[in-house]
């Protein structure tokens, strides 16, 4: 980093407290509560040679969560202390050390920070890399996540008299190959063709007995931290569309044990957009995608399930939960280095089968 990117980021972090203070101060004044609403950041897709402005961005939202959604280094490697070189190059940065004194930080891992590109269970290093992965987010030693293969988990907060609970879900380590366009196949699109078979998975039998018991918990409000996007309309990159009875099996779970407010956050794809599923057995199902905190894609691919625009440049995820309200309202938005570009706002109870 130059001494001129230096300078430029301490500058940006004086800013930054001049305007967290002045804004608890407004605050104060108003006699406007600062927990009305509860607030999950979250992002994905960090390379960690690069600026991450965007993280100071998050902190100036005052959130009282930040959820890392993949790609939180881009390790691409078999060497596990090029891994651990790669982790320490993250640390370093004043960016994410100011999102992790501002807040928590929760974390689930996709394909480069699991080790390389578009891998699945067949990655040999899966164990390795879950332990440098658990040490570095700082997974607590008693934490159920490091009992089992994978690093799926969950974590639960209690606002007011409603429950919301967080469910981090590993989409690697036990995850088939998948299927390639190769020979190309102009009927598909792009990298790979989703199974017409049902001989495949993405979580994994244990994984899925697991998440079927999380969802018949009690929770009023649910967030499904996936690295690949769940909602969308399939374009032929990696994503749960790659195995359409996976998506499905997904969808009768929610609709088997009635759980309720479900909302997925994804990453991966190098844009951000918000998802709009709508189901033949559950309340519709939405999927706010936040990529990337550095990183970009030179196109993008149709939606039909998108609701606003498609963001092409550096952005992060907002989920603002008004619990406190007799119908709790959520807001959806996603933030470039300017401000908000593409929100959506819903009741708790279109989420809902009550």
């Amino acid at each position: 980093m130059t001494n001129f990117n230096r300078l430029l980021i301490i500058l940006q972090l004086f800013i930054l407290t001049n305007s967290i203070f002045c804004n608890a101060q407004k605050n104060e004044n108003q006699g406007t509560s600062l927990d009305e609403s509860f607030k999950i950041a979250f992002g994905s897709c960090a390379h960690q040679d690069k600026d991450q402005p965007m993280l100071l961005n998050a902190v100036k939202l005052n959130p009282d969560l930040f959820i890392y959604l993949g790609d939180n280094i881009y390790g691409d490697t078999r060497d596990m202390n090029l891994l651990k070189n790669k982790y320490e190059k993250l640390a370093s940065k004043v960016e994410f050390q100011e999102l992790k004194k501002r807040t928590k930080i929760l974390s689930v891992w996709d394909d480069h920070d699991f080790g390389e590109n578009d891998k699945g269970r067949h990655y040999p290093f899966k164990k390795e890399s879950k332990e440098i992965f658990m040490n570095f987010w700082e997974v607590p030693q008693n934490s159920e996540r490091r009992d089992h293969e994978g690093i799926y988990g969950s974590e639960y907060v209690k606002l007011g008299d409603k429950t919301l609970q967080i469910i981090m879900l590993d989409t690697r380590t036990f995850r088939d190959n998948l299927l390639k366009n190769e020979p190309k196949n102009s009927v598909y699109k792009n990298d790979y063709i989703p199974y017409s078979k049902r001989d495949s998975t993405i979580l994994g039998d244990k994984q899925w007995k697991w998440l079927e018991n999380e969802l018949s918990k009690k929770a009023n409000i649910r967030i499904i931290a996936s690295s690949l996007q769940f909602a969308h309309e399939y374009n032929g990159y990696e994503s749960w569309t790659n195995m359409p009875h996976e998506q499905t099996k997904f969808v009768d779970l929610i609709e088997k044990t009635k759980a309720n407010g479900v909302v997925f956050i994804s990453g991966d794809v190098h844009w951000g957009e918000i998802s709009k599923m709508k189901t033949k057995n559950t309340y519709p199902l939405y999927d706010v995608t936040s990529s990337g905190i550095t990183q970009t894609w030179t196109s993008t691919e149709s939606n039909k399930n998108r609701i606003g625009g498609v963001i092409v440049q550096n952005n992060i995820g907002l989920i603002e939960i008004f619990y406190k309200n007799k119908v709790p309202l959520i807001k959806l938005n996603l933030f470039d280095k300017n401000g908000i570009v593409s929100n959506h706002n819903f009741l708790l109870s279109e989420i809902s089968f009550n």
